[in-house]
């Protein structure tokens, strides 16, 4: 009683602040406003901390501070949010743009002389209070789509004083919304070694009908027992299809309301807990998010307001449930589940695992053969968890399945002495219909083991590569006069371990090159004047994750 007490002060708490900022911050952009993604949405792993702003599907769009303040950080990363930049106001909030193209002229020369002076692309800064101070129509950065970003858009987050990401659509920035949340799938899950839903004795997906108001309603069911209810839903604004994430959704039995989860606020040391609170199974197996409207144990998520949303049904009382799904702007869509308690003859059985690698959320768990030692930390799992381990071939393992979620990093450690070419080698995950190919996990070597950390179940294996990178010129030859291009452009590429880093040089100094993974490619501009009048040598080393290195040479003339 005391927790949901604590949780309404919180979420009462909350909705006062949002009110109060309201009218504080404004659009970074100046055109109309299309989400591709909005604040909560459900992604791998995490929940999306902000809005995700269509820019007309180019890069280059002016982006202005959401309100005054000054540049308190700056962050470019070849993956995650590429190109960042932080503002703090005067408030104690902070504001984030990410996947951006580029800064303003003067955020952008301080950013490059700091590059240069560390001789490195990926660069994190904090500028002082006084550096870059900030007026709302004064120009910050280009949209782009630098690092982790499937498209040209602009990242915008709203963050509090402990840099706890707020739902902007809350905080002033107005996204037209007229459509209602859409409904794929409604389940119920039976919570309890008792309970089971129309005889069976595992998640039961319901049918569902339109009525003429837009609302759903499910066919009867009969159950026992404590059950849950799950669903799979998305949210749509105006102006895109894309689907996004749901803001609040609520169930209620018989009239009193027995769960509420709402998208306000998280941070981000409990975001990975999405996996706690999604069917993580069925969506590695279907590639689709089912949200759990009742809480089980080792789920700490500040997202929920009310309720465990554990039903009890009882045998022969009839159950009206009702679940509710709105988003920021009050379009709501309901969901009535009629329910009889009534026990039926199981039709299935949950199979239960027969293993001695028996694995504790509260403990460490350790295994280790003639070849390979796993070791999961505490907390890692959320449930106790029948391990299935078994050896696939030489030096390849099957470590359980990668249907059950992982919330901490485990370590696997092949003994090198069975390993033919300990220097080249790495570990990999592979999938049983291509076990000779495999995905990059890690290569520390300490001279007795290889290792590497993994917060995935699956199969691993120690994998050899002998093939050095490749460099390739895209836009200029060697020996060739190029005084008309605007930049250099080279491709490099690894198709084993992937690489790990680069370093270009022009006549021996260091020279900046702008990486972007997606396309393998590595820009340096001829504004950054590295170059001279005449010949040039242009050199660039990449080494891949095993020590595989190539050194690419060429001469090119400019005026």
């Amino acid at each position: 009683m005391k927790y949901f007490f604590v949780l309404s002060l919180l979420s009462f708490f909350y909705s006062t602040t949002a009110q109060s900022l309201k009218n504080t911050f404004k659009s970074p952009l100046k055109i109309p406003l299309i989400l591709s993604g909005n604040f909560g949405e459900l992604r791998n792993n995490h929940f999306h901390a902000g809005l995700d702003i269509k820019t007309q599907g180019r890069k280059g769009v002016k982006i202005y501070p959401a309100a005054e303040g000054f540049v308190s950080r700056i962050k470019i990363s070849n993956h995650g949010y590429g190109k960042a930049l932080y503002i703090q106001h005067p408030n104690g909030y902070t504001t984030v743009y990410a996947h951006l193209k580029e800064f303003a002229p003067k955020i952008e020369a301080y950013v490059k002389l700091k590059q240069y002076a560390k001789q490195s692309y990926e660069i994190e800064l904090f500028p002082k209070k006084g550096e870059f101070p900030l007026s709302l129509n004064e120009v910050i950065a280009y949209s782009g789509n630098s690092g982790s970003s499937g498209g040209p858009h602009l990242h915008f987050e709203i963050r509090d004083a402990k840099q706890r990401p707020l739902n902007p659509m809350l905080c002033g920035i107005d996204i037209k919304d007229t459509r209602k949340p859409l409904v794929n799938t409604v389940w119920l899950y039976p919570l309890d070694d008792d309970a089971e839903i129309n005889g069976y004795k595992k998640p039961y997906r319901l049918k569902t009908k339109s009525l003429s108001d837009g609302n759903l309603k499910t066919t009867p069911v009969s159950a026992c027992g404590n059950i849950g209810i799950g669903l799979s839903t998305v949210d749509q604004q105006d102006g895109a299809y894309n689907k996004n994430g749901y803001y609040t959704i609520s169930s209620s039995i018989n009239g009193t309301k027995n769960f509420e989860l709402e998208m306000n606020r998280f941070s981000f040391s409990e975001t990975r807990y999405i996996n706690r609170l999604i069917d993580y199974k069925y969506f590695k197996e279907h590639k689709s998010r089912i949200t759990k409207l009742f809480i089980e144990s080792n789920n700490p998520l500040s997202i929920y307001k009310q309720g465990n949303g554990y039903i009890n049904i009882i045998d022969s009382l009839s159950y009206k449930c009702v679940v509710n799904i709105k988003d920021v702007k009050g379009n709501l869509r309901t969901i009535s589940i009629p329910i009889t308690g009534k026990s039926k003859p199981v039709k299935t059985s949950s199979i239960t695992q027969s293993s001695s690698h028996i694995a504790s959320p509260n403990t460490s768990f350790n295994f280790n053969n003639s070849f390979v030692k796993v070791s999961i930390p505490k907390g890692a799992l959320y449930d106790y968890t029948s391990l299935d381990i078994k050896e696939v071939s030489e030096n390849k393992i099957q470590i359980h399945k990668n249907t059950t979620p992982l919330h901490k990093y485990m370590t696997i450690s092949f003994d090198l002495a069975s390993v033919s070419d300990p220097k080249h080698s790495y570990i990999g995950e592979f999938f049983s219909n291509n076990p000779k190919k495999a995905l990059f996990v890690g290569a520390k070597n300490n001279g007795t083991y290889l290792s590497a950390r993994t917060r995935n179940f699956g199969n691993f294996g120690v994998f050899t590569d002998t093939t050095r990178p490749n460099i390739s010129p895209l836009n200029f030859s060697n020996n060739k006069w190029i005084s008309k291009l605007k930049t250099l452009r080279v491709s490099i590429s690894d198709k084993e371990s992937g690489i790990k880093n680069f370093r270009a040089t022009i006549n021996n100094k260091f020279a900046l090159m702008e990486y972007d993974y997606k396309r393998n490619l590595l820009v340096y501009n001829f504004k950054d004047a590295i170059h001279t009048s005449g010949k040039n040598v242009l050199k660039i080393y990449v080494e891949d994750n095993v020590g595989n290195n190539t050194i690419f040479e060429s001469i090119f003339f400019r005026k």
